[in-house]
């Protein structure tokens, strides 16, 4: 009896990591001004859904600041400032294709 709860238990909690809500994902834009200089960036005050809406939007900067050939970006995903390291911390950053 105790075998089989404790199988039920696990079972259960199992399926409720894998089918519980998704996190809400959040993209922000750092442009770079100078794509050989990565300490300075300027990070978009909006953030996208979608990495290929942070993408677009990224691309479109580089163009309206006249800088796509000098210039880059990276879309970092639910970033939040570190107060203690004075940066931004994502869980993920992706640079942008190389062209």
């Amino acid at each position: 009896m105790f075998k089989n709860l404790l199988l039920l238990t696990t079972a259960a909690v199992l399926f409720t990591g894998c089918f519980g809500d998704p996190k809400e994902e959040k993209w922000n834009s750092f442009i770079y001004p100078d794509k050989n200089n990565n300490k300075r960036s300027l990070k978009s005050p909006m953030t996208f859904k979608s990495l290929q809406e942070c993408q677009q939007e990224s691309e479109k900067q580089l163009q309206k600041l006249n800088i796509v050939d000098v210039g880059t970006y990276k879309c970092g995903l639910n970033c939040s400032f570190h107060e203690g390291m004075k940066l931004e911390v994502c869980e993920k950053m992706l640079a942008a294709p190389i062209k």
